[in-house]
């Protein structure tokens, strides 16, 4: 077996770097998913029963029946390598530590309290490994007075009002259509792990970064947020439109929807004008009383959108110059011409299935000189390992 393949025209913006994914699910595993994007080895470790939680998250499965794969684990463990490790035996805390010794990042997000009991404390890590930047993700946070709460998506989604502010209106709490706290904490905790990493140039040394789903669902709020601190206003779910501006949301349309948005009142008599609308219309005259009148806006608009399909009308939208887009399936998506170009769609070879097609990452890299950019964007990827794939890699690999 092999080392992870690098790309004949860059090895990625952390290449050199190690990694120990001791994670699990997905905050974690899509933290050190980007880890691997960005060119860092990435080492994950798992239980040898089973392995990581995901592998039996289905449906759906796919493969082989007596060898199924789970789909939902291919989402966060592209570009890592696998070792199976018992941490409660004396071998699989040994070799834990020369992993860590090794390591310049190390990703977990256990309960509280669990990595001290296997014997592996900040303290212990730090001390092992002075260097090492740890990542700690939990649910709600390693402290304060709910600090030992299992962390769950779907329960963090409602704690941290992400829920109380999606829906189609007032009291219909809905959850967003992906683990929106899981991805957010993964990426909140990159950003946190290449500041330390920035910040151990200048020290010397590593420290401990600490982020949590409801602390990543919190930092999203934006301007929801303000309207609670700032207006007094408790934000409701208010659909699939802008609650401060009009138009500006999805419509339907013959055979689909698109999304506009009208940001301004030039905007709105333009938008009027290619659809023989009146803008001066009562109730449609002003931003305010289009957003106090919204049904009555939303009707006439879907009335003129009536006799177009969503492509047609993107294309009427364009030529006025409205800002908008199609209301696309994922497949749709995976077949879009754009998402591809940007590099969104990666093929892998996996042991069991052979090629298979991942969402790709969304970040491209560029040298800039004299003669303008080049592209320097890792675009060989790994499949996500099987369990314990890469043991013999990694075990003499910590020998050498």
């Amino acid at each position: 077996m092999s080392r992870l393949p690098e790309n004949p025209r860059s090895a990625g913006a952390l290449h050199g770097y190690t990694v120990v994914d001791l994670s699990r699910a997905l905050a974690g595993p899509h933290a050190g998913q980007m880890f691997g994007d960005l060119g860092a080895r990435v080492i994950k470790v798992e239980n040898p029963t089973a392995g990581d939680d995901t592998r039996s998250w289905g449906p759906p499965f796919v493969g082989p029946e007596d060898d199924p794969q789970a789909t939902y684990f291919f989402s966060c463990n592209r570009n890592k390598e696998s070792i199976a490790l018992d941490l409660k035996s004396d071998d699989g805390r040994e070799t834990l530590e020369k992993l860590i010794a090794r390591a310049d990042i190390l990703v977990e997000n256990f309960r509280g309290g669990v990595l001290d009991r296997l014997g592996f404390s900040t303290a212990r890590c730090s001390e092992i490994n002075p260097r090492l930047v740890i990542l700690s993700i939990t649910g709600f946070g390693h402290d304060g007075p709910e600090a030992a709460r299992a962390g769950y998506d779907q329960i963090a989604q409602g704690e941290a009002g992400l829920m109380s502010l999606t829906g189609s209106g007032p009291g219909d709490f809905n959850k967003v259509g992906v683990p929106i706290a899981d991805l957010l904490g993964g990426i909140h905790g990159v950003v946190g792990v290449l500041a330390a990493l920035l910040e151990r140039e200048r020290t010397g040394r590593g420290k401990v970064v600490r982020t949590s789903l409801i602390a990543g669902m919190v930092g999203v709020h934006a301007f929801q947020g303000t309207r609670a601190t700032i207006a007094g206003e408790d934000p409701q779910p208010g659909g699939n439109h802008h609650p401060s501006l009009s138009p500006y949301g999805m419509f339907r349309c013959r055979g689909g929807a698109v999304q506009i948005s009208v940001g301004n009142e030039k905007l709105w008599q333009r938008f009027c004008a290619a659809f023989d609308l009146d803008p001066s219309a009562p109730g449609m005259e002003t931003n305010s009383a289009r957003v106090e009148n919204r049904p009555q806006v939303t009707a006439a608009i879907e009335d003129a959108f009536s006799a177009y399909e969503p492509e047609a009308l993107l294309e009427k939208l364009e030529t006025a110059g409205i800002p908008g887009g199609i209301v696309r399936t994922l497949q749709q998506v995976y077949d879009w011409e754009q998402a591809l170009s940007q590099g969104l769609k990666v093929s892998v070879d996996h042991p069991v299935l052979g090629e298979v097609d991942l969402p790709g990452s969304p970040l491209r890299f560029f040298d800039v000189d004299a003669s303008g950019e080049r592209e320097t964007t890792v675009t060989q990827h790994a499949a996500p390992p099987l369990l314990g794939e890469h043991e013999a890699v990694i075990r003499s690999w910590l020998e050498d």
